[in-house]
């Protein structure tokens, strides 16, 4: 199974600092954790904001996290082809990313997104549902 996480993810887990959650995603042998150099870009321009620091997160703990998408998740590059109608353009890039990596979901807490519920064969789903979803295929 392959899926991509949302930037809006990697860093509610940062604030919330559910490590163990995405290390078990990323580690676990039966997903591939997609990403690409604008979720590295956009992971690090976020936590580095001052409003994000003062939720408690830490050069450290970013720098933890970047290892393992790094080490751990599989980096695909693509052309941003997709066509879709979104509210915020600038998430047209990951769903190029899922077009150019096939996933199967991409996982986010974006509303413009979510209303979506599917792209070019990928479900788009938040968080929860994708927890729900894996319990009932295991």
């Amino acid at each position: 199974m392959k899926i991509i996480i949302d930037t809006n993810l990697w860093v509610s887990f940062l604030i919330n600092k559910k490590f163990d959650d995405l290390e078990n995603l990323c580690l676990d042998e039966s997903i591939s954790v997609i990403y690409c150099d604008k979720i590295i870009k956009e992971l690090i321009d976020v936590s580095s904001r001052n409003k994000i620091r003062k939720l408690g997160v830490e050069e450290k703990d970013v720098a933890k996290m970047l290892s393992l998408i790094i080490t751990s998740c599989v980096k695909v590059t693509f052309e941003n082809t997709a066509i879709s109608v979104i509210r915020d353009p600038d998430d047209l890039y990951l769903l190029s990313l899922a077009e150019a990596s096939d996933a199967d979901f991409l996982i986010t807490g974006d509303k413009d997104l979510l209303i979506l519920r599917f792209h070019s064969g990928t479900q788009i789903v938040s968080y929860s549902e994708f927890a729900k979803l894996r319990s009932t295929n295991v």
